[in-house]
């Protein structure tokens, strides 16, 4: 017992004489596995972060929300809209559910969204995005903290709202702002007074809003909140402890389709509604898992994904393996260098146990020194890795548990690194050693090969990951959608000028030389833009056919020309159209089974509208999704004006534009962005997601070429001999160079080979989120290939170069 310290002590002294010894080595077991740690924490931060939202209510676990599921042509659809008395119905009909409240964030309605804000006491608007309608009960529910006011009764009264804290500050600065009025879009009919301020929501929360509106004595339209034919707002709950979900969730499925949902469809005559009620169902979704698990639910948040989760922890574990192999692969093939050192120790004495024991203490100290030099590189790169990923983390250094898992995580890493080493080094015979069979043994390695082919095998298919991201994104921004996205400034906000105040701008724009066309209307083909989806019917169809879903989108006479929308049929609308018709697009007419649509009519509710012209289609939604139909017809909706202007000097247009709109809005600053940038923001998780494959596709490249550098240094320094006697022989330098560098590209090749059906179906599947998707061609493969060939070669080569031009008298004298 008393020599045990000494013993670790001894251990140690060796373990640092090694490293020293073999100064080229140490630094690339020591960098290879920094890199792949620091990645390792990297993605282990971003996964905590991710596995974190939602999570901090007192009452997370018994807060749900309410998901349907609709099966329909095979495929189940999901979503949370849902008619408006439906939370009165629910906290009526169950007594499991303790609190009920509806959440409505649609753009289409008043106030939800965005909006142009100030105080009653000022002139000057400003843009905020986060508004949304709430119940009072919202708040109870979420248990959301309170800065101002109480809980209970902020949004008690009809037209109060409830903004956050950082709101607060910026309108009401060192105020208690409770009882203030203030104005969206310049409308004084409508004052909203603040009920209370909640603290602002914490960055891993789905809940962002910064705006609750009250919904207490909201109607929107005549009989809203009575109608069950119309869908338009998620429910939360709060559920009373011990409640059995999966019962629950069958007792509202019968409940709600049985006695709300087939009365309401056999109000409007519809025949197969009770058969097409079948389809439906409701789940409970628990709050915590509604950031990573509704990647396939249509809702109003921007969302996680748990399979990125699950693909890059596997990518770390790739990295982290990487590295090991060539803790690994270096160990073993140094295996003939450390052989006299066992056999002699050995003779003395020593026993294999201590051997084994020396070995792990080497693998232990180079992986703590691995550690400290990972986490000092992931602070480092952190910021990088936040714009990468579109996070705000940092490094947990406060946190309790984070030394601790810093300090065991390198026992077991060091430990599993150094096991097989160990075990295999200290297995080594006496007087194997002394009839160096040892030396000629280490020199082919069939576990060694292995461990390379794994290393770039996990390698190449991320390569090939990358160029199937980035060549679907290319896809995407340059495919045919059926519209003009480029030169198009989006002016937003414009509703603060009242109706008139708008259309004077758009005459105004109109003077300008390089304005080529201006449109009104909120409804545009980009995300965060107005909806409304609407079941239409072709005349007199409504009680025997299920109708089409359908967008129903307000326009004016110069959206087609100003979005180069083809009219393939029919005629466009004419200044101040009063005929009532609508415009559609080849999807509607399809759907409706229409010959010779123009003159048409089809209904909505009791509205008919007459087909005066046909569009051809365009991808109005992500290409993630099909063609929809599309009905448009004129009207009034004047928050974007969208000015098409000439491809010349932007800079100056923009100019021109910015100063009308100052003679026209001096108290509001102009607000504009460009349409083919909102546009590619559409798919900016995909552009992350490419930057971030990128990355690690280069850091586990790096690792596997230091780990290939020094077996190509080793295997020269082994084959010395050899390549001295090829040169008194006559080799030339390249026949040298060609044979050291064949083996590493014969792994290489093998490689690609396995990497390739294992990328081509894990990227066919990521594709199937697509409805319009890039094919996998083999020139992506081959080109992966050749990039890994390329950069193996250069990574041996050198070392190869350096071993066929060495003096073989050196090499043969040393025999």
């Amino acid at each position: 017992m008393t020599n045990k310290p000494k013993m670790i002590k001894n251990y140690l002294k060796i373990a640092v004489r090694q490293l020293r010894k073999q100064k080229m080595y140490s630094v690339i077991k020591i960098g290879g596995f920094a890199l792949s740690i620091a990645a390792c924490l990297l993605i282990g931060l971003y996964i905590i972060d991710e596995l974190s939202y939602d999570k901090s209510y007192p009452d997370t676990d018994r807060i749900y929300r309410l998901v349907e599921y609709y099966a329909h042509d095979g495929k189940v659809e999901k979503g949370d809209d849902y008619p408006a008395p439906i939370s009165n119905a629910l906290k009526a009909d169950f007594p499991e559910i303790e609190k009920s409240a509806r959440l409505m964030s649609n753009s289409l309605f008043y106030g939800a969204g965005s909006n142009e804000l100030r105080r009653a006491d000022q002139l000057e608007n400003a843009h905020e995005e986060g508004f949304t309608y709430a119940d009072p009960d919202l708040l109870n529910i979420l248990t959301m903290p309170m800065v101002y006011g109480d809980r209970t009764k902020a949004l008690a009264e009809p037209n109060t709202l409830v903004m956050s804290k950082r709101k607060a500050d910026k309108y009401f600065p060192n105020q208690n702002p409770v009882g203030k009025v203030m104005y969206l879009n310049n409308d004084k009919t409508r004052p909203f007074k603040v009920g209370g301020v909640m603290e602002t929501p914490p960055k891993n929360s789905d809940f962002q809003f910064d705006f609750l509106l009250t919904l207490n004595g909201v109607e929107f339209y005549k009989g809203e909140q009575t109608n069950w034919n119309a869908s338009n707002y998620p429910d939360y709950m709060l559920i009373r402890p011990g409640t059995n979900i999966a019962q629950l969730e069958k007792k509202i499925t019968t409940d709600i389709n049985k006695n709300y949902l087939l009365p309401a469809l056999l109000s409007i005559s519809y025949k197969d509604a009770a058969k097409e009620l079948e389809k439906l169902s409701f789940k409970l979704q628990p709050i915590s898992k509604m950031h990573l698990y509704s990647y396939d639910i249509q809702d109003e948040f921007k969302h996680g994904d748990i399979r990125f989760i699950w693909l890059f922890g596997a990518v770390a574990l790739f990295i982290l393996i990487i590295a090991c192999i060539n803790f690994i692969n270096l160990s073993t093939a140094k295996s003939a260098n450390r052989a006299k050192e066992v056999g002699l120790r050995k003779v003395v004495g020593s026993t294999r146990s201590s051997l084994i024991n020396q070995f792990l203490a080497e693998s232990l100290l180079f992986s703590v020194l691995s550690f400290v030099a990972g986490i000092l590189l992931t602070s480092a790169l952190l910021p990088y890795f936040n714009m990468l990923a579109s996070k705000t983390l940092v490094m947990p250094w406060s946190n309790p548990w984070f030394i601790p898992v810093i300090l065991v995580s390198s026992i077991i890493v060091g430990a599993l690194a150094g096991i097989y080493p160990a075990f295999y080094l200290s297995s080594f015979k006496p007087a194997s050693v002394l009839k160096g069979s040892i030396s000629t043994g280490s020199k082919n390695s069939v576990l060694r090969n292995g461990l390379v082919v794994f290393q770039f095998t996990a390698s190449i298919i991320l390569i090939i990951s990358t160029f199937v991201i980035y060549n679907q994104m290319k896809y995407i921004l340059n495919k045919d959608i059926g519209f003009d996205k480029d030169q198009v400034v989006l002016l937003q906000g414009t509703n603060t000028l009242g109706d008139n105040g708008v259309r004077n701008l758009k005459e105004e724009l109109l003077k300008l030389s390089s304005v080529k066309s201006v449109s009104i209307s909120d409804y545009l083909p980009i995300e965060g833009t107005k909806r409304n989806g609407n079941t239409l019917y072709n005349e007199g169809k409504s009680k025997v056919e299920a109708g089409v879903s359908s967008q129903f989108w307000i326009i004016d006479n110069d959206y087609l020309k100003t979005f180069g929308i083809k009219l393939v049929e029919g005629a466009n609308f004419s200044v101040n159209d009063k005929s009532g018709g609508v415009i559609v697009n080849q999807t509607m007419v399809k759907q409706l089974n229409l010959k010779n649509p123009i003159g048409k009519n089809i209904s909505h509710g009791d509205d008919k509208m007459r087909i005066i012209g046909v569009v051809k289609d365009f991808n109005f939604e992500s290409l993630r999704q099909p063609i929809g139909a599309l009905a448009m017809y004129y009207g009034n909706s004047p928050s974007i004006v969208s000015v098409k202007v000439s491809g010349g000097n932007m800079v100056n247009t923009v100019a021109q534009i910015s100063a009308l709109w100052k003679g026209i809005s001096p108290s509001q600053p102009i607000r504009y962005t460009f349409m083919d940038e909102r546009f590619a923001n559409m798919y900016v998780d995909v552009q992350r997601m490419g930057r971030i494959f990128t990355s690690f596709a280069m850091l586990a490249i790096a690792i596997a070429c230091l780990g290939l550098f020094a077996l190509a240094a080793f295997m020269a320094e082994q084959r010395s001999r050899e390549i001295g006697i090829r040169k008194v022989l006559g080799a030339s330098v390249q026949s040298i160079t060609s044979l050291l560098s064949l083996d590493f590209v014969k792994l290489v090749v093998i490689a690609i080979v396995v990497a390739s059906p294992i990328a081509w179906w894990a990227m066919t599947k990521w594709l199937e989120d697509f409805n319009y998707r890039a094919p996998i061609s083999w020139w992506i493969f081959a080109l992966a290939g050749l990039v890994a060939i390329v950069i193996a070669l250069l990574t041996v080569s050198f070392q190869s170069i350096k071993a066929a031009i060495a003096n073989p008298i050196k090499a043969l004298r040393s025999e």
